[in-house]
């Protein structure tokens, strides 16, 4: 990443990049960033943007690649989402990679990629690739931080995780709230974590995750109220059964480390988790042990058997596993 950051500084560029991972905000912001810096907003003879897998045309892109700029020092051509790292592109499309000419930046936008894929292979050999995958915890708050003392606004640390924990590690999602964060608290200079329950959404896996500490203290009546919200949500009985399950795998995986000795730093490096995500494993693990996850995972199974197989309405499903997995 920041031989790109300095690419933008500086205006020298290899001949090819390609941008991949799941944090589409960074890819998004990037990609404007790019742009700006080669051929500007305006300059449309310079520009060339493919988009899906159906508009990439490996030859068109050749051709337009070997065309020189316009009044102009290079020429950008931008393919997304062309599932090229995916499947097996022409021999020729590879190893045109090496031969680019000087005067175009080749910019490859993709959520997913195989780094078996020859495509992969030439560009790394020839230009650049950089993942741009979820972020951790110490870079989500220094941007958050960023964000609101840009607009003299302050949070204190433990609002600031409280926030996090509620909207996730999706850096659009994010920045949405905290624009709302920012407009709602206008003539105020502290955040508080009212303020963040007031006006921030809380995401579904926000709710699965207070949902699992209910059933670790035993709580049914909460855990219930919770699946009657993101029932009211719309959200389908199968789709809460699945994410219930994932959870409790994860904590199952955090259990198995923290019996190897394993502590809050650890764990999340391990599992490439967020801190206080990991401090909250280790807290709900002290009311929920191991032998109980392994039962309510046997239970999420038995459920998605019985629902399919007819013998039990996926809503009643989820809600007698509730009640079982929170019993005392």
């Amino acid at each position: 990443m920041q031989a790109l950051r300095d690419s933008l500084k500086t205006g020298q560029w290899k001949k090819v990049y390609l941008f991949y991972g799941e944090e589409s905000y960074l890819k998004r912001s990037y990609k404007k960033q790019v742009k700006n810096a080669i051929v500007g907003e305006d300059d449309s003879m310079n520009y060339n943007y493919f988009e899906g897998k159906e508009a990439a045309n490996v030859n068109e892109i050749m051709g337009i690649a070997d065309t020189m700029p316009f009044f102009a020092d290079r020429r950008l051509i931008i393919v997304e989402d062309s599932g090229l790292f995916k499947t097996s592109a022409s021999d020729e499309f590879c190893e045109y990679m090496a031969n680019i000419s000087d005067t175009t930046v080749l910019l490859f936008i993709e959520s997913e990629i195989d780094k078996r894929n020859k495509l992969y292979k030439a560009v790394a050999a020839n230009g650049s690739v950089i993942e741009m995958g979820r972020q951790p915890d110490n870079k989500l708050v220094d941007w958050i931080v960023k964000m609101l003392v840009k607009d003299g606004k302050n949070i204190t640390r433990r609002d600031l995780d409280y926030l996090l924990e509620r909207t996730g590690n999706d850096m659009e999602n994010i920045n949405n709230e905290v624009k709302k964060l920012i407009d709602y608290t206008y003539g105020r200079d502290v955040i508080t974590k009212e303020d963040i329950d007031d006006i921030c959404t809380e995401q579904i896996n926000g709710r699965i995750f207070e949902m699992v500490d209910a059933v670790s203290e035993g709580k049914q009546k909460r855990a219930l109220e919770l699946y009657g919200d993101l029932l009211l949500l719309k959200e389908p009985p199968m789709r809460i059964l699945f994410m219930l399950a994932r959870q409790f795998s994860k904590l199952l995986q955090a259990g198995e480390l923290v019996k190897k000795g394993m502590g809050k730093a650890q764990l999340a490096e391990q599992m490439k988790i967020q801190p206080f995500i990991a401090g909250k494993y280790i807290s709900q693990l002290q009311k929920f042990p191991v032998s109980k996850v392994k039962k309510a995972l046997e239970e999420c199974a038995a459920t998605e058997e019985a629902v399919k197989t007819g013998f039990l309405n996926d809503r009643l499903g989820v809600e007698l596993l509730l009640v079982n997995c929170s019993m005392k």
